[in-house]
């Protein structure tokens, strides 16, 4: 049997409706992209204009790959006379029209995810155990900023029952258009901490940045807060103040909705014991580390919160694997046997880090291996930022990491409050460090790797996949906002 063709996403007249733009041919969409290396044939290709590149200069190469239509605000060089075109004023203001009309169309239950940190690795969660109760569609990556809300939006398909969209930030006024794009049904902050605090003066302002995602909440939307954190609060009366909608509390306080009995952690995932709203749940997280214990609370709450089946929600995690740089492990090749790579290249926090540590002390190294922490810096901290640095040694120790690589002049300060024993090498940036961390790993060896979204520590990771000619995948193209 062939395979059905893709039903279309948007006419030329739906978007000409959404952008007040003007079709210069009819044309049917059945996705969305701005990036034509990574576009498929029949998207809709939208050229925006960036700090670092104008999207009008591959509108041509976009329809020669199969691209349906492009949204331009210009003509540019290379196209045909009849190319299939949507003429707009400004292409970013157009995206957003497209988003706001995808929002408007459906009738999907809408889920807004952020927070300090967990705020990908919830929405993929979530992702998976709304996909197996409805048509779910979610954002990809990190598309969570003023470009990529809603170009996510735009790709939600006619018929979806759910919709999970993450909103990040790193400045106050940022989360507040995001959330009245996608107004939400369920609002999830998933906890408060210094991430990204350079902009900040103090964490109550950072918690006042993340509550500007209750702008946009529905009328009978609910708030999904973390019990546990100091600043619950302060989030609980803004949620009421801003939206009045219903506040579900998540954590090991012994009045949250959803509360954590207890948790066996293990190096390879936990098993779990929770009473959601009362309700008493057994079930299995297979990604180690208490944090995902304490999303995966949060995952409940708004599955409780959307109507969806809980208890089906719950033995789904069992099938959860963390997205690529957070956490997710693969056995590799090196000379003589194999080693465990986890990698958490994506981003990185204090508390992250902390985090992520804590599982690496979990896991047994193989015969003759050692627990390996390679750490790039981590960016916009402010003016605490080397003495944040310094102080991952203790949680480095309390780990039982063998040896520490690091990258970046920012970590240097970790370094030089290492123990000499812990020292395995540094470099000026992740580059530098490859053939070190490369040449030092031996079998049994469990390697972490962590650093900012900008130290490129994904270039580590790529070293240690070619060890034994694991091919590297190209990376997804993301869009950061911040925390």
């Amino acid at each position: 049997m062939t395979a059905a063709a893709p039903q279309p996403l948007w006419s030329s007249e739906e978007v000409v409706a959404a952008t007040g733009g003007r079709a210069t041919s009819a044309f049917r969409a059945t996705g969305v992209s701005i990036d034509s290396r990574t576009m498929s044939p029949g998207d809709l290709f939208v050229a925006i204009v960036g700090p670092n590149s104008d999207g009008h200069d591959y509108v041509a190469d976009a329809l020669r790959k199969g691209a349906a239509g492009a949204v331009v605000q210009r003509r540019s060089a290379g196209l045909a006379a009849d190319a299939p075109l949507v003429e707009t004023v400004d292409t970013l203001e157009a995206l957003r029209g497209l988003g706001a009309a995808a929002r408007a169309r459906g009738r999907a239950r809408v889920v807004a995810v952020t927070g300090s940190v967990g705020k990908t690795g919830t929405k993929e969660a979530l992702r998976l155990v709304l996909s197996s109760q409805g048509a779910t569609t979610a954002s990809e990556g990190s598309l969570n900023n003023h470009w990529g809300l809603p170009l996510s939006l735009a790709r939600m398909p006619r018929d979806a029952r759910f919709g999970v969209f993450e909103m990040g930030m790193n400045h106050p006024g940022e989360i507040l258009p995001l959330s009245r794009l996608a107004r939400p049904h369920v609002a999830v902050i998933t906890t408060i901490a210094a991430v990204h605090s350079a902009h900040f003066d103090n964490e109550r302002q950072i918690a006042d940045a993340k509550a500007e995602i209750f702008a946009g909440m529905m009328a009978d939307g609910f708030a999904v807060l973390n019990r546990d954190n100091e600043f619950y609060e302060h989030l609980a009366a803004s949620a009421a103040a801003q939206a009045g909608c219903r506040v579900l509390g998540f954590g090991r306080h012994p009045q949250a909705d959803v509360r954590l009995l207890s948790a066996e952690l293990g190096g390879d995932g936990s098993l779990v014991r929770a009473a959601v709203l009362g309700e008493h749940l057994a079930y299995r997280v297979a990604v180690a580390g208490e944090h995902w214990v304490l999303n995966s609370l949060a995952v409940l709450a708004v599955v409780h919160a959307l109507g969806a089946d809980v208890k089906s929600a719950a033995r789904s995690l069992a099938q959860f694997q963390a997205p690529a740089g957070r956490g997710r492990r693969q056995s590799l090749p090196c000379s003589g046997g194999t080693f465990l790579l986890i990698d958490e290249s994506y981003n990185a926090s204090p508390v992250s880090v902390i985090a992520a540590l804590a599982v690496l002390g979990r896991v047994e190294p193989g015969r003759d291996g050692r627990r390996i922490a390679v750490l790039g810096d981590m960016l916009e901290l402010g003016s605490d930022s080397g003495m944040r640095h310094a102080a991952l040694a203790e949680p480095l120790i309390a780990a039982g990491v063998d040896l520490v690589f690091t990258a970046g002049s920012r970590m240097d300060r970790l370094w030089e409050a290492l123990p000499s024993s812990l020292r395995g090498g540094r470099a000026a940036d992740a580059g530098a460090l490859r053939a070190s961390i490369s040449a030092a790993v031996r079998p049994g060896d469990v390697v972490m790797v962590k650093g900012s979204h900008g130290s490129r520590m994904e270039l580590v990771v790529a070293a240690l996949k070619s060890l034994g000619g694991v091919a590297e995948a190209s990376l997804p193209l993301c869009a950061v906002s911040g925390g």
